[in-house]
């Protein structure tokens, strides 16, 4: 179900990189469920994808995954929402962030090594990402299928 059609190959740096194929929200927080029983702790999760794509229904599954019991939201206007679960996740929404001030004014380095972060719209941040991070590019196949590329972290 989760995995038909799914591809396990790696990259030119040799990190490993997943395809994996949701046709429902549902199907794609049960990947995200299944990313967070890998997590150490203190991981950076860059998402990247359009609007719609399903990053924030990524967000609940790996939120649920690590045993976050309140609901998960969008932190658009709050910049960033911290849950409590297995390890402490902060779930940042990075849309109306456009330069190295604006990010730095979230507090966002402060975050770094103290619990997982979480990141949607990774797009408008990725110079200041750190390379050890795990990438997730979410991609409108249809309008309910999406292709779910992992890097730097497999799903078993």
């Amino acid at each position: 179900m989760l995995t038909a059609g799914s591809q396990d190959f790696s990259d030119r740096r040799g990190q490993a990189v997943q395809k994996l194929f949701s046709t429902s929200e549902q199907q794609t927080e049960a990947i995200a469920e299944r990313l967070a029983q890998t997590l150490k702790g203190t991981e950076v999760i860059a998402l990247f994808g359009g609007m719609g794509v399903g990053k924030t229904a990524f967000a609940r599954g790996l939120a649920r995954g690590l045993g976050v019991t309140d609901g998960v939201s969008s932190p658009t206007f709050a910049l960033v929402h911290e849950y409590e679960g297995k390890y402490r996740l902060y779930h940042f929404d990075m849309y109306r962030i456009s330069s190295y001030d604006d990010l730095y004014s979230t507090g966002f380095f402060d975050y770094q090594d103290t619990g997982i972060l979480l990141i949607e719209w990774s797009e408008n941040i990725e110079p200041y990402l750190p390379e050890d991070r795990i990438t997730i590019t979410l991609r409108r196949m249809s309008d309910n299928e999406r292709e779910i590329t992992i890097e730097g972290a497999v799903i078993p």
